[in-house]
């Protein structure tokens, strides 16, 4: 659209249509081109991160009884809220069931028309309401005490409904909106995400949560790959090339070619002692290498990876040492599968 025909009066001009454009027309210059909008961004962010600071500030014993809260939760947490804080809220319960605390969205609602249902007597409930009045969030709460379901309450208003019918209540900074006009949720939701964040983050810390666990979660996109594990791309059972310090090169070769890796393993008692690659065979060339026992050959205390090595760091061991593939072995040394590289650049690891 070019610039005369954007603020071009509207055709069938009502009063609000005429309102917004005589206020679209007197931000812009005569060119159709809005002024600079940068210190009014630069407000915006400024605002948001000084209530930040604050709300970091003012977090008392509250926080601490609230996550023991909700680690002494036997079902999983219901999250809540309505509008803005909704959003919030549902973005909260995802964070929490990706970081080992598992939890849902009930949309307050349609809580009230039979998603109550969703809810447990187990479960506890954390509800954002920066009012702490939102009228939607009330059959919520009343089905809450009725089951002896803990509540817990994200809120401005200590005062409010919400706040003296929760459990625990986290007050957030009463500061003013950074909207220009003061009416857009923007400020009260931010404080609202981070403190879900906050709470969502000392939980997985309290339980231990490990990148495996987050991983088994996050399985798609680049994160699921820079996650990945060795274990994840191993090849085991059959697929292993294995023979024996004793036994000849001759059969050595005939399992190295019908593995496919272009190496084999050596066991003694069951371990990993020794490994014969392409490199090994060129360096003992020679008439005699078929009657050879593979002791003679073998390279002893080959590369091994464990099994929970994070796939981008075997890549990069690898990579080191300029060889194709290793073993993964157990905590006594015993081999329980083998890894090329090639299984590691298909995964998409980096």
């Amino acid at each position: 659209m070019s610039p005369a025909r954007r603020f071009a009066p509207p055709d069938k001009p009502g009063k609000a249509a005429q309102r917004i454009w005589r206020i679209r027309r007197k931000r812009s210059n005569g060119y159709g081109m809005k002024d600079s909008s940068l210190p009014l961004a630069r407000r915006v962010l400024s605002q948001q991160a000084d209530a930040l600071n604050l709300l970091a500030s003012r977090l008392d014993a509250s926080f601490d009884q609230a996550l023991d809260c909700l680690l002494n939760t036997a079902g999983r947490v219901a999250v809540t809220g309505m509008g803005k804080s909704g959003h919030v809220a549902a973005k909260v319960a995802a964070t929490l069931a990706s970081t080992g605390t598992p939890a849902y969205f009930i949309h307050p609602a349609e809580a009230s028309h039979g998603d109550l249902g969703m809810m447990s007597a187990r479960d506890a409930v954390l509800a954002f309401s920066n009012s702490g009045e939102t009228a939607e969030l009330s059959d919520i709460v009343l089905f809450a005490a009725r089951h002896g379901m803990p509540v817990l309450a994200v809120t401005r208003n200590a005062g409010s409904f919400l706040a003296r019918h929760a459990d625990h209540v986290l007050l957030v900074p009463d500061v003013p909106e950074a909207c220009p006009i003061g009416c857009a949720p923007t400020t009260s939701t931010t404080l609202q995400m981070a403190l879900g964040d906050a709470l969502a983050l000392a939980l997985l810390e309290a339980r231990g949560f490990r990148p495996e666990d987050f991983h088994e979660f996050h399985p798609g996109g680049s994160l699921g790959r820079a996650l990945l594990v060795v274990g994840d791309i191993m090849h085991v059972g059959d697929a292993l090339p294995l023979t024996r310090p004793g036994d000849s090169m001759s059969d050595a070769l005939v399992i190295m070619t019908g593995k496919g890796f272009g190496c084999v393993g050596v066991l003694e008692d069951g371990r990993l002692t020794g490994m014969i690659t392409d490199g090994d065979l060129r360096r003992h060339m020679g008439p005699g290498l078929l009657a050879q026992a593979v002791r003679e050959v073998m390279s002893p205390h080959p590369l091994t990876l464990e099994r929970d090595c994070l796939a981008a760091r075997a890549l990069g061991l690898l990579q080191r040492r300029a060889i194709t593939n290793a073993f993964v072995v157990d905590g006594d040394g015993r081999p329980v599968g083998i890894l090329n590289v090639h299984d590691l650049l298909r995964a998409g690891v980096r």
